[in-house]
């Protein structure tokens, strides 16, 4: 197993919803949680998400979730594009940290681990990292859109995802994470293959 920081990759973890009085509580509620999309299709994909999360791991105030490396099909991308490994991790910004700042320092990091940016729509990359989630916040501007615009609809977010926390609702959704991913119906185009971090015991 490769080696790198410990984080929580239950399958199943339930964090933040619960069921209270017969409804799910959403992302609102304590604590805050920000989930990013780690993807990747050239080089040395697997390293370069480890990278990638180790870096996120020193991000967060408390433990944070991470799911597994998922193998998926390349949606919308040129034609011979490799496929994609993806994870996701959920962590808890420290203090004073807002979606543009959190945004700001996933570009950076991107840039540093060999993101060549392309005028080709949805070209291959070393390394992708979006923010899905800030807590219960919803925007839309130039640079950021809150919850990602197509996150409720791409079974390679949520299946890593659904991973880590299934009944989580995004926000202007109704069904849970794990619901949206059963709705889409495209087990074929996503697999799991391999843990991304140490820290699978519950």
């Amino acid at each position: 197993m490769q080696s790198g920081p410990t984080v929580n990759a239950c399958v199943g973890f339930v964090l933040p919803c619960e069921v209270e009085h017969g409804k799910n509580r959403c992302v609102s509620d304590e604590p805050l949680m920000a989930f990013v999309a780690l993807g990747a299709n050239l080089g040395d994909a697997a390293g370069t998400l480890r990278l990638a999360a180790a870096e996120l791991v020193g991000w967060s105030s408390a433990r944070v979730l991470g799911s597994s490396l998922w193998r998926t099909k390349p949606v919308a991308c040129p034609p011979g594009s490799p496929p994609f490994l993806n994870a996701v991790l959920g962590l808890q910004p420290e203090p004073g940290v807002t979606p543009e700042s959190l945004l700001d320092d996933l570009l950076a990091l991107e840039a540093r681990l060999g993101r060549i940016r392309s005028s080709l729509a949805n070209a291959p990359r070393a390394i992708d990292l979006d923010l899905i989630v800030f807590g219960d916040e919803m925007r839309v501007t130039p640079t950021l859109t809150l919850p990602h615009s197509r996150a409720h609809e791409r079974a390679f977010v949520l299946a890593p995802l659904a991973e880590i926390a299934p009944n989580l609702i995004l926000p202007g959704q109704k069904k849970t994470v794990a619901g949206l991913l059963a709705m889409l119906g495209q087990a074929e185009e996503v697999v799991k293959i391999e843990p991304l971090m140490n820290g699978n015991e519950c």
